[in-house]
């Protein structure tokens, strides 16, 4: 029922400067796979098959990676490191890829609005490269999927954090329809210290019906002086419904440095490791034969 994912991929990255100057920060390496390479992983683990991308400038680098390099494929083919292209050849076989640019930074709400031809009249997901989110048996993205299966409305992804912080997020309260489905009443963009209503932070995932296009339409610049997609979420909610969901699993702020480095080593501990000896296996394999 979702069949596209949008991933808003225009901004500059400012917190890795220098780095980010020249290199998109979705495009940042957790061990050996960039950012949104995780991101699209997990869309079309959830049964996804359009990935719908907003760019921007000097992001050239997301649309190559998601495409034939002839050249480096001619010169690995037949070698022991032909394998290391297994993973990505497969999300290049598996989804279409369509791009848009964001000719200005007005915040993810706009963003968002910006890819609304891609996305056309239908619900969809989205996904923010920057919130690595890691679950063993079912994807936060596949959990969210099958909610909207039951549900028919918008949902945002949720998790608790502790009060010092909830002025880094937006932050959502409301009814509570099971332990970890909320029926929004309420949506605070990064509230003043002590004034959040709860400390359940909406983190970048994302089930959008195509009514929030409209919306966004009339949704004026809120918070820093750009359109937030909380303020529209809540406006959807007083004329619908829009439901939070604390997803199962475990997500990584790899916006922040902290949690960025957080995410590498648990990466290399967790998902790396468990690769590079499937790797050595399927060498094996094809040695024996």
């Amino acid at each position: 029922m979702i069949k596209k994912c949008l991933f808003p991929a225009a901004g500059y990255g400012t917190r890795f400067l220098p780095a980010t100057k020249s290199m998109p920060k979705e495009m940042m390496p957790i061990v050996n796979k960039p950012l949104i390479e995780y991101g699209v992983e997990e869309a079309i683990n959830a049964g996804i098959t359009g990935m719908c991308v907003v760019t921007g400038r000097g992001k050239q680098s997301l649309m190559d990676h998601f495409d034939k390099n002839y050249e480096l494929e001619h010169q690995i083919s037949g070698t022991n490191k032909e394998v290391l292209l297994d993973d990505v050849r497969h999300l290049i076989d598996s989804a279409s890829y369509t791009y848009i640019r964001q000719r200005e930074m007005k915040g993810l709400g706009h963003a968002i609005l910006t890819g609304r031809d891609l996305v056309g009249d239908e619900p969809f997901a989205v996904v923010l490269a920057d919130d690595l989110c890691v679950n063993e048996e079912r994807g936060v993205l596949e959990q969210m999927v099958g909610l909207y299966k039951q549900f028919r409305c918008s949902i945002v992804a949720v998790e608790e954090v502790p009060a010092e912080e909830t002025h880094k997020y937006g932050v959502i309260s409301g009814e509570e329809i099971r332990d970890d489905i909320f029926r929004v009443d309420t949506m605070v963009e990064k509230p003043e210290p002590g004034t959040a209503p709860s400390n359940l932070a909406i983190i970048g995932r994302y089930i959008l019906t195509p009514d929030i296009f409209d919306i966004l339409e009339n949704t004026p610049p809120g918070k820093n002086g750009e359109v937030q997609i909380t303020d529209a979420l809540l406006e959807q909610a007083k004329s619908g419904c829009v439901l939070a969901y604390k997803f199962k699993g475990r997500r990584f702020d790899c916006g922040s440095v902290e949690g960025f480095i957080e995410a590498t080593n648990f990466a290399y501990e967790n998902i790396y490791s468990k690769d590079k000896h499937a790797e050595l296996a399927k060498k094996s394999t094809k040695e024996k034969k």
